[in-house]
This record gives structure tokens, C-alpha cells and sequence, in this order.
């Protein structure tokens, strides 16, 4: 059997990313509320109002770090069940091809994906690595969370139409957004996007660090001491809705956001090399006080685009739901029961 050795290289080095410590927490709770509230404050006119008043804007900064408040030992299967929402290792999936926008998609090709790297020569502990929970998540909680919001709206919206009150829908709608503003941030934090995620692994030429505290220094402590939330804000454009007919719209959000996280993960050579000249020790740099600042900005325009779009795409009615093939998982609806 012929050994693909840059398979093996590259799940060499993912076992060593691994074993270190589990992924930790983007942004930490400041960078998380700023990003959310950079967002809410510049959302244009024709976004609802109900989503614009000083109230939601604070409920929507307060639920930015929320999925982070889920990570306690104490709730061990709320922990275990979410951890890997926060992450993807773009690496792993360097030869994998399209990802597929649908979760369960995902998770039959990675079985194919396996078999074909252990005839590559894969031991069975390298492909024990190469599983949803150790690759991670992260662009598939963030779409689901957008179609939640879709649907959320799109309740609001019909609820006014037939003039009932309007709150339950309002308060959903609160919720979904301010907890997709958490996994938009995940994905502009580079550290979130590789396995080179608190230290370098593997080869090391040009002699970056190997300190498991990068990840911390980097987008915690020196955020919460140097950064201020107006910073976040500052240059954001208005909103843009992603463009496409209503029919291909889940397939436009999904292009979009995997382009939005190879943007990120391009940039983890980058955040090392300014690593190497301090830039996030104390004070830092001016160069990595901006490159901070520009990767929060970064994930407040995604989110501002991504709730505009939601707000936009939920004008449009969906179907009438009717049981087909699709439904291959076996649930069935409340319809089905005689709801």
C-alpha cells in the first residue's frame, strides 16, 4: 500500500494541536458583547425597530458571550454536546472538498473521508482525530442559527399581518440573533479556524511560539485591556444582503460564510508572526492593536450583513410542509401525530 505522506504529516501534527488543551473561548466575554453590539447600533432603517431599541441592542450585547456560559463541568452533556461549535481545523479538511451545507451531509462524507485516509496509511489513532468533535463545527451551528432567525422573523412578520401581539416572536428573534452573533465572532478569531490554535505544532522554521497562553494573551486579556468597544464599531458599513433568489439562498449564506472563514484561518501565520514582536504583550503594537481590532471589525460586519439578510429573506413564504424523502432521519412531524 502506498503511505500518502502528507496525510500523515499534516494528522501528525493535528494529534499534537489536539492533545495539548481542549479549544478555548473566542474573544472572551468583552470581545464578544462588542462585536454584538457593534452590530446592533448600525442595522439601517428598514431592519425592524423592535430589533433596534436601546433594550435590544443591550439584550443582544449581553448574549454575545452567551455559548461560552455553557462550558461549565458542571452541566458535563451541555459541554460536551457544544464544545465543537466553537471551532473548525480548516487543515484537517485541507483535501476533503466542498462541505457540505447540511450537518448529518457532513458527517457521512467525514466516514468516507476517513476510509479514504486510512488506505492513504492513516493509523487508526491519526483517524481517530479526523471526527466532527475533534474538526469541529463551527460553520454548521452558525447556518442553523441563521435559519433560525429566518424563522423567527418570518413568524413576526405574520403575526403583524393578522394584528396579534407580536412579543413571543420578537423575543425569539432576540435570541437567535444574539446567539449567531456568538458563532459569527468564533469564526473572525483565526485561533478558531486551525489546529496552530494556543502554540505552534508540528515544523517549525521560522520559530513561532509553542506557549499554550497565545490563545488566552491574544484574544482575551489583551483585548479586554487594550481595545475599546467604539474601536469595533468604527468603519463598519451598512449592512449588505447577500444576493441571490430566495431558492438558493441557504447555498449563498453557506458560500459566504466559508469564505469568511478561510479569510480568518489565512490569517493564523500572520497573528504568529506578530506574536514574535510582541504585539499582543501589555500595551502591544500599533500593528497588533489593529490587526485586534480589524479581525472584531470583521466579525461585526459578517454578523450585520448576515442579520440584514435574515431580515430580508424572511419576506418570503416557505412551502407548505408535506412529508417527503428528504425527511431520511425518521422524526416525524406534529403533523404526522394529529397535532
Amino acid at each position: 500500500m502506498r503511505i500518502d505522506h502528507r496525510a500523515k504529516k499534516l494528522s501528525a501534527v493535528a494529534l499534537c494541536a489536539l492533545a495539548i488543551v481542549p479549544q478555548m473561548i473566542a474573544w472572551g466575554n468583552e470581545g464578544h458583547m462588542w462585536i454584538n453590539r457593534a452590530a446592533a447600533l448600525d442595522m439601517p432603517a428598514d431592519y425592524p425597530l423592535f430589533m433596534r431599541r436601546p433594550q435590544a441592542v443591550a439584550e443582544l450585547t449581553y448574549l454575545g458571550p452567551e455559548p461560552d456560559r455553557w462550558r461549565s463541568t458542571t452541566e458535563p452533556s451541555l459541554k460536551n454536546e457544544q464544545e465543537p461549535e466553537h471551532f473548525i481545523d480548516m487543515e484537517l479538511l485541507a483535501d476533503f472538498g466542498p462541505l457540505p451545507p447540511r450537518r448529518f451531509d457532513y458527517y457521512r462524507k467525514l466516514e468516507e473521508y476517513q476510509h479514504q485516509q486510512q488506505a492513504k496509511g492513516m493509523t487508526d489513532k491519526q483517524l481517530r482525530m479526523l471526527t466532527p468533535d475533534k474538526i469541529g463545527l463551527q460553520p454548521w451551528i452558525a447556518a442553523e442559527m441563521w435559519q433560525r432567525l429566518i424563522v423567527a422573523f418570518r413568524q413576526y412578520r405574520e403575526l403583524r399581518k393578522v394584528h396579534k401581539p407580536t412579543a413571543a416572536a420578537e423575543a425569539s428573534a432576540l435570541l437567535y440573533a444574539g446567539l449567531l452573533g456568538h458563532y459569527v465572532a468564533d469564526a473572525s478569531n483565526p485561533l478558531h479556524t486551525t489546529v496552530q490554535y494556543n502554540g505552534w505544532t508540528g515544523p517549525d522554521p521560522n520559530n513561532y511560539t509553542r506557549s499554550h497562553e497565545i490563545h488566552y494573551q491574544f484574544e482575551s486579556k489583551f483585548v479586554k485591556d487594550n481595545i475599546k468597544a467604539d474601536e469595533v464599531r468604527h468603519g463598519l458599513r451598512k449592512p449588505t444582503p447577500l444576493n441571490a433568489a430566495n431558492e438558493e439562498m441557504w447555498q449563498t449564506e453557506w458560500d459566504a460564510y466559508l469564505a469568511y472563514l478561510r479569510t480568518s484561518n489565512e490569517q493564523v501565520e500572520h497573528l504568529y508572526q506578530l506574536e514574535k514582536t510582541g504585539a499582543f504583550e501589555g500595551k502591544g503594537t500599533p500593528e497588533g492593536h489593529e490587526f485586534v481590532v480589524d479581525r472584531l471589525r470583521a466579525g461585526a460586519q459578517e454578523l450585520a450583513d448576515l442579520w440584514y439578510t435574515a431580515w430580508r429573506e424572511s419576506e418570503h413564504e416557505p412551502p407548505p410542509y408535506t412529508p417527503n424523502n428528504d425527511n431520511k432521519s425518521g422524526a416525524r412531524s406534529s403533523s404526522a401525530e394529529g397535532d
